[in-house]
C-alpha cells in the first residue's frame, strides 16, 4: 500500500511537470496559498544545468543551495509563484577564471527574474494584439521598461528585413503629435514655433504595406532614404503617387529619375472643393460686406455644394441652384465654380477601376478642355489658380487617370499612425514611434508571407 502511494505521488510530480511545461525543471510540490494562488516548488532537472558558463566543464562539486522566484505566465485565474531550488558549484577546472556558479537554463537565464516564455508572451501581446505597453503591464505584473524591451525583441528581427520590392510608391506625410504655438509679446499674434511631420512611403499597390518612415517632409530626407535603398529596388519602381507636393516631386526626381509621378485624385477633388468654398467665401464678402450668415443662400448650401451631384437627390440639388441663381452675380459666380469642380470630378472619374479597361485618349482630352473652357470664362482667381495647378501637374494627372494608381493605401496608413500614437497616448521617442507605426502597416504583409 505504501508503495502504491509513492508510485502516484511520483506520477502526479511528472504530470504536474508536464503541465508546467518549463524545459530542465521538474516539479517537487504544489502548495495552495491563503489568497487563492499557488506555490509550486520546482527543482533542476537538466545536467547540463551544471556545466560552467565560462569554460563549459560539468561540476560536481556543491558549494551552496540557493532559492530563486523566476516569475512566470499565469495560469488560470489564480496567479502562480514558482520557488526554484538550485544549486551554486565551484568550478574545479583550473583554467577557468570563474570560482563559482549558480544553475541556469535556457527557459530559465541567470540573474533573470522572469522566465522567457514570459518575455515572449509580453512582446507577443503587445504586438500581436495590437495593444499599449500599459496593457501588456497590467496583465502580466510586470514592469514597462521590460515589456517595451521584449516588443523590440519580438518585431525587430522582422523590421529588420530587407525591404520588399515593389513596383509603385505612395510618399505622404503625416503630422508627429500636435503644433506648438507661440504668441508674440509686441503683436499679440499666435505662430507656430514647432511642427513634427513624418514621411511614410508605402507600397501604394501591394501588400508590403508601410515600408520605411522618415523624419520630416523635405525633398532631402525622402531623396536619401530611397537613394540607400540597392539599386534593384530602385530599378523596379515604375510609379510614384504623391499629394501635388513640390517636395516629394523632386525627390522623385532626384533618386528615381526613370518612374513616373502619378498625382492622387483624391487631393485634386479636395483642391476643387476648397476652390469653391474660397470663391463663396470672396463672393459673399465682396457682394454683402461681411461674412456668411444663415440665412444667405450660398450658406445655406454650403454643404450641398461640396457634394457630389449624383448623390445630391433632385429636390436638394433644384433647392441649391434656384437659391443661388435669384442672387444674382453672387450666385452666378459660385454655381460657375460649381460647375468647373463638378467637371473636374467627371474627368477624374475615368481612371480604371480593378477590371475596367483604360480610358480612351479623346475622352480625357474632351473633359479637359471642357473644365479649362469653364475655368477661361470665370473671372474668380480661385478657379484660374487651380485650372493653373492642373496644367502645371498635368502628366502626372494624366498618369493617374491612365493606371488607376492613387495614394489611398498611404492615407489609410496614415489613419493608422494616428491610432496608434493614440494608444500610447503619444510618443516622446521618434524611433518607438516609428517602430509601432511601421508594424501596426505591415500586418498585412507578414500574413501573405507567412
Amino acid at each position: 500500500m505504501v508503495q502504491r502511494t509513492h508510485a502516484r505521488a511520483r506520477d502526479g510530480q511528472r504530470g504536474a511537470t508536464l503541465l508546467l511545461g518549463i524545459e530542465g525543471l521538474a516539479v517537487a510540490s504544489v502548495a495552495l496559498e491563503d489568497g487563492g494562488g499557488r506555490v509550486v516548488d520546482v527543482v533542476t532537472d537538466e545536467e547540463t544545468a551544471a556545466a560552467c558558463p565560462t569554460c563549459g566543464v560539468i561540476s560536481t562539486s556543491v558549494k551552496e543551495r540557493a532559492t530563486t522566484r523566476p516569475r512566470d505566465v499565469p495560469y488560470g485565474q489564480d496567479p502562480i509563484r514558482l520557488v526554484w531550488h538550485k544549486t551554486r558549484w565551484r568550478c574545479r577546472e583550473r583554467a577557468c577564471p570563474r570560482g563559482s556558479f549558480t544553475e541556469s537554463l535556457p527557459a530559465v537565464p541567470a540573474r533573470s527574474r522572469l522566465t522567457t516564455r514570459l518575455r515572449a508572451e509580453c512582446g507577443q501581446h503587445v504586438a500581436e494584439g495590437a495593444r499599449c505597453v500599459l496593457a501588456a503591464v497590467d496583465r502580466y505584473r510586470v514592469s514597462w521598461p521590460i515589456v517595451h524591451a521584449a516588443f523590440i525583441a519580438h518585431v525587430d528581427a522582422q523590421l529588420a528585413a530587407p525591404v520588399p520590392i515593389v513596383e509603385v510608391l505612395g510618399i505622404d506625410e503625416t503630422r508627429r503629435g500636435k503644433p506648438i504655438w507661440a504668441q508674440e509679446p509686441v503683436t499679440g499674434r499666435w505662430h507656430i514655433v514647432a511642427d513634427r511631420w513624418l514621411t511614410g512611403i508605402v507600397d501604394a499597390a501591394g501588400t508590403a504595406g508601410l515600408l520605411g518612415h522618415v523624419d520630416g517632409r523635405t525633398a532631402e530626407v525622402v531623396a536619401d532614404w530611397l537613394k540607400e535603398q540597392p539599386q534593384p529596388w530602385r530599378a523596379a519602381v515604375s510609379h510614384v503617387c504623391i499629394d501635388l507636393s513640390a517636395s516629394y516631386a523632386k525627390a522623385v526626381a532626384d533618386a528615381l529619375p526613370e518612374a513616373v509621378i502619378v498625382a492622387d485624385r483624391f487631393h485634386l477633388v479636395r483642391l476643387g472643393n476648397d476652390m469653391v468654398t474660397a470663391v463663396r467665401q470672396r463672393a459673399t464678402r465682396e457682394d454683402r460686406g461681411r461674412r456668411g450668415r444663415k440665412k444667405d443662400p450660398e450658406w445655406a448650401s454650403r454643404r450641398r455644394l461640396l457634394t457630389a451631384h449624383e448623390r445630391l437627390s433632385p429636390g436638394s440639388f433644384a433647392r441649391m441652384w434656384n437659391g443661388l441663381i435669384d442672387q444674382g452675380d453672387l450666385g452666378v459666380e459660385v454655381l460657375h465654380a460649381y460647375a468647373v469642380k463638378e467637371n473636374l470630378r467627371q474627368l477624374l472619374a475615368l481612371a480604371p477601376k480593378p477590371g475596367t479597361s483604360v480610358p480612351d485618349r479623346s475622352a480625357i482630352s474632351h473633359r479637359l478642355t471642357r473644365i479649362l473652357d469653364l475655368a477661361a470664362d470665370s473671372d474668380s482667381p480661385e478657379v484660374h489658380r487651380l485650372a493653373a495647378t492642373i496644367e502645371t501637374w498635368w502628366p502626372a494627372v494624366e498618369a493617374g487617370l491612365l493606371t488607376g494608381y492613387s495614394n489611398a493605401r498611404s492615407e489609410g496608413y496614415n489613419r493608422l499612425a494616428k491610432h496608434e500614437g493614440r494608444n500610447a497616448f503619444g510618443f516622446r521617442n521618434t524611433d518607438n514611434q516609428r517602430r509601432r507605426i511601421r508594424w501596426a502597416c505591415t500586418r498585412q504583409h507578414r500574413r501573405a508571407t507567412a
